[in-house]
């Protein structure tokens, strides 16, 4: 059991940087470019770790925690997911809306790090970063509630179980909530059509202008934090949405099975990322809201069909 807790608790933080050069590789390739190794973002954060940094005098003391605190919820919330099993249901944090509002609480402190030294571009960033955030909660909150509705229960490692045992032919509205989900992931992970995680065009930036005042190892907690926020996401897609493989037992037999599978959707939906954002542009920040709403429909919808 202890050794079980402690995969869940590092698997996110030990492959999250993985998954982002995975995503960075295939859209090179894709862009007939030979890219960067999937193990570069790990050498990034090696790097970072390693330099000093210039902190604004102007800065507060919001500025300076921030990157630890959204760090160490991304740690909170992997540990809280179900990743390869379903045995920790008796966990507190694993309530659907705990999870939310965890992830809202990152958003929250990453716009107020962005607006603290009074930088143009942060302001910017910060902006449109609450603006989309206001936009995406319903999405995100109702997406998970139509399995909640299905699950009969708002625990998260529930839910994966009870959806995992479900036939085939009841996971209609379950797709049109998954659909509705990846939505609002790329909205929530700054990814396209929201925004471009490789841009430094003020015009367009949106993740990027609230860290620019950072550098050193603030700035790897941060990269690394948005790295975990990806994967968590990834997590939530893969056993909630599609649970099977999942280990419903405490039998160390069952988790290396489990471990591989976990991977493999992973990797799935990956290149699903990698291939999306190759083959469409960011939209216009004046569209964007039209999205989600569309985001937001499509939960309606499956909620409806479930209940």
């Amino acid at each position: 059991m202890s050794i079980i807790f402690i995969l869940q608790v590092i698997l996110v933080p030990a492959i999250s940087p993985l998954c982002i050069g995975i995503v960075k590789k295939i859209k090179a390739k894709l862009q007939n470019r030979t890219g960067a190794s999937i193990f570069q973002p790990y050498k990034d954060l090696w790097k970072l770790f390693h330099k000093d940094e210039v902190i604004s005098e102007d800065a507060s003391w919001i500025f300076k925690f921030a990157p630890y605190l959204i760090f160490s919820v991304t740690i909170i919330l992997g540990a809280s997911i179900p990743l390869f099993s379903t045995i920790f249901s008796d966990n507190l944090l694993s309530d659907l809306l705990v999870v939310v509002y965890f992830i809202a609480l990152l958003t929250f402190f990453l716009a107020l790090a962005g607006i603290d030294v009074g930088s143009a571009f942060g302001g910017l960033g910060s902006s449109r970063e609450m603006t989309l955030a206001a936009l995406t909660e319903g999405g995100l909150i109702f997406s998970m509630l139509a399995l909640a509705f299905s699950a009969k229960s708002t625990n998260l490692f529930t839910i994966a179980a009870t959806i995992s045992s479900l036939s085939f032919f009841s996971f209609a509205p379950i797709i049109l909530a998954f659909g509705a989900f990846v939505i609002t992931m790329l909205a929530e992970t700054s990814r396209f059509p929201f925004d471009n995680p490789a841009t430094h065009l003020e015009l367009t930036m949106i993740h990027e202008a609230m860290i620019l005042e950072y550098s050193g190892k603030r700035l790897a907690l941060i990269e690394w934090a948005a790295a975990n926020k990806f994967l968590i996401f990834l997590a939530l897609g893969a056993n909630l949405f599609f649970p099977w493989g999942i280990s419903l037992s405490a039998n160390l037999a069952d988790v290396p099975l489990a471990l591989i599978l976990f991977l493999v959707k992973i990797l799935i939906l990956s290149i699903f990322v990698a291939v999306l954002e190759s083959s469409i542009a960011k939209f216009r920040f004046f569209r964007l809201p039209d999205l989600l709403f569309t985001s937001f429909i499509l939960s309606i919808i499956a909620i409806c069909l479930i209940i």
